[in-house]
């Protein structure tokens, strides 16, 4: 047992953790702001995501689709982004970071500090759709090399 005291008086009393170098915290003893965003569950989550946009909750439900409780740090950071940059410009980087298959806290994140978000999307695939669906730029028909 660990008795942690302030002067003469004892102020908290925690179990001895077994594991050298780990951690505990008594959710008691954390200031409100923490104690009230541990309790935000996978609906908190999800209902905020949908209050900033379809983007946002799109790509919030693709980061609890592989394993909730591993990603629930993720997206409350993605939430986050909320405060410092707004619900629309999150919306858009969330469009952007899905448009690209990166559904990820780093990814919308670098977005916005890049100001990604801000720009159009480039259609830099519908540029070169010619390329790949009629055969290519330097495509040669096999029947002319083989005779």
């Amino acid at each position: 047992m660990v008795t942690l005291y302030r002067g003469q008086e004892s102020v908290a009393a925690h179990v001895r953790l077994t594991r050298p170098g780990g951690r505990r915290t008594v959710d008691d003893h954390l200031p409100s702001a923490a104690q009230a965003w541990q309790l935000q569950d996978t609906q908190w989550c999800l209902a905020t995501a949908e209050q900033i946009g379809p983007a946002c909750y799109a790509l919030v439900h693709a980061l609890f689709g592989d394993k909730v409780l591993i990603k629930m740090r993720s997206v409350q950071g993605v939430l986050r982004l909320k405060q410092k940059y707004g619900a629309i410009r999150l919306e858009a980087a969330c469009s952007r970071a899905n448009h690209y298959g990166t559904p990820h806290y780093t990814a919308v994140k670098t977005i916005l500090q890049k100001g990604l978000d801000q720009l159009t999307l480039l259609n830099a695939f519908d540029a070169l759709a010619s390329t790949y669906t009629e055969g290519g730029r330097f495509c040669r028909n096999t029947q002319t090399i083989l005779q």
